[in-house]
């Protein structure tokens, strides 16, 4: 590699950096104290490999946001697998935008498999197993000719545990990163105890998972433990959650975390028939159902590989802040933006700038859908009126919305459509 390309890749991960620590450390706290160090310690842990798979549930969003053939959409990539799920309803356009670099090549990395597999078999042996030498043999002969350089530099890298990171495909990918690590210390903590969480997966009725679930994962929350644990912010830096995120859940809880975590892993174990609740067998599994294919995604379900292969090319995977990116394109330029939980980050300032953004660049009848840690919308205290008063919330919709979430982990989604009059004024 030459200086100069060096130093250009130098400058793009300091930028990489620089882009994750505005978002996490925005509410200003000192470095030396103890909320500023717990920031600076999830921007360290968070800039590597978080998710896997994304937590939101496709099937919600794509319900809310009401997507048709000329749908714009502007959505967080993150795992990536929601912007396949979103796919395969044919929407025009996708841009995926996201801070975390790990994301962006694994998003790409998606899309180029997609495209350039040979067949749907390949594909699904890929990231619905996940866990074969085949999948390297595929990657170096179909996948990485096809990859930008910075997507295949990532996955070509070589780590000291797993050698080339590409080889987490032939070892289980949904056991990797800061999601797959937290998971499996969940699992030896219940082992700890005597319990398996895979117990649950065997149930055959909604009544025997409650029974289950009651027998072995609800009981480990009234352990001493486990209590303390919840308690502490780091521990659920795993699920991606920083400290100011933490402080909503907190609150929500009214003190009682364990008994939040348990009430939210309950709906998830209880509340849907497991046996096609692909996020209840990631979580206690650790795997998706390969065998009846009938607990994963929609992406992965052979009956949309064609649309979604025809899809492919109208997405797009981009690395920087959702308000920058906005802030380059023209206006009316989407219908829909999803922000997943991203709005639990931000100050007050970064919301106002992000939302105006938003306002400029929302085509008539836009609507935007993110979830939230706690129940409430952050936007009804954080937004000026002008530009809050742009938006309908639909406060029923969002309700049904958690209701039906199979993820289970937040405690509100939020549906916002563009005012009435504004799109009349739009119009003029």
């Amino acid at each position: 590699m030459s200086a100069e390309a060096t130093a250009e890749k130098d400058d793009k991960t300091v930028a990489n950096k620089q882009l994750l620590k505005d978002a996490v450390h925005g509410h200003g706290h000192k470095a030396v104290s103890k909320r500023g160090l717990q920031d600076r310690l999830f921007t360290l842990m968070f800039s590597g490999f978080v998710y896997p798979q994304i937590w939101e549930d496709p099937e919600v969003d794509i319900e809310a946001m009401q997507i048709g053939p000329n749908s714009r959409i502007m959505t967080i990539c993150s795992g990536g697998c929601n912007v396949l799920n979103y796919l395969t309803e044919s929407p025009k356009s996708i841009h995926a935008i996201d801070l975390n670099p790990a994301h962006v090549a694994l998003g790409r990395l998606k899309l180029a498999a997609l495209k350039h597999l040979p067949d749907y078999e390949s594909f699904f042996l890929f990231f619905g197993h996940a866990d074969s030498p085949k999948n390297i043999e595929n990657y170096d002969r179909y996948i990485a000719p096809n990859l930008d350089q910075y997507t295949r530099d990532f996955w070509e890298k070589r780590t000291l545990r797993h050698g080339r990171r590409i080889n987490f495909f032939r070892k289980n990918l949904y056991k990797r990163g800061l999601l797959g690590s937290f998971i499996a210390t969940v699992h030896l903590l219940s082992k700890l105890y005597g319990q398996d969480p895979r117990d649950i997966l065997k149930a055959r009725t909604r009544d025997e998972q409650k029974a289950i679930f009651d027998r072995t994962l609800g009981p480990l929350f009234d352990k001493w433990l486990v209590r303390k644990l919840c308690n502490m912010p780091v521990s659920l830096y795993g699920l991606g959650i920083p400290p100011a995120q933490f402080d909503e859940l907190s609150e929500d809880a009214g003190g009682d975390m364990a008994g939040l975590l348990k009430a939210r892993l309950e709906r998830m174990a209880c509340d849907f028939p497991i046996d096609t609740n692909y996020f209840a067998w990631q979580a206690f599994g650790r795997r998706y159902d390969t065998e009846k294919r009938k607990a994963i995604p929609r992406y992965l379900m052979e009956e949309h590989y064609e649309t979604l292969k025809n899809n492919a090319s109208r997405a797009q995977i981009i690395h920087a802040s959702i308000t920058d990116f906005l802030a380059d394109q023209g206006k009316e330029s989407f219908e829909n933006y999803v922000f997943l939980d991203a709005q639990d980050w931000m100050t007050d300032k970064q919301l106002t700038e992000l939302w105006s953004e938003v306002a400029r660049t929302a085509a008539p009848n836009a609507r935007v859908i993110f979830r939230t840690a706690g129940t409430d919308s952050p936007l009804t205290q954080s937004l000026p009126s002008d530009l809050l008063g742009l938006w309908d919330y639909n406060a029923d919709r969002s309700s049904e919305a958690v209701a039906k979430d199979r993820s289970s982990i937040y405690g509100g989604f939020h549906t916002y459509a563009q005012r009435a009059s504004q799109r009349k004024k739009a119009a003029a």
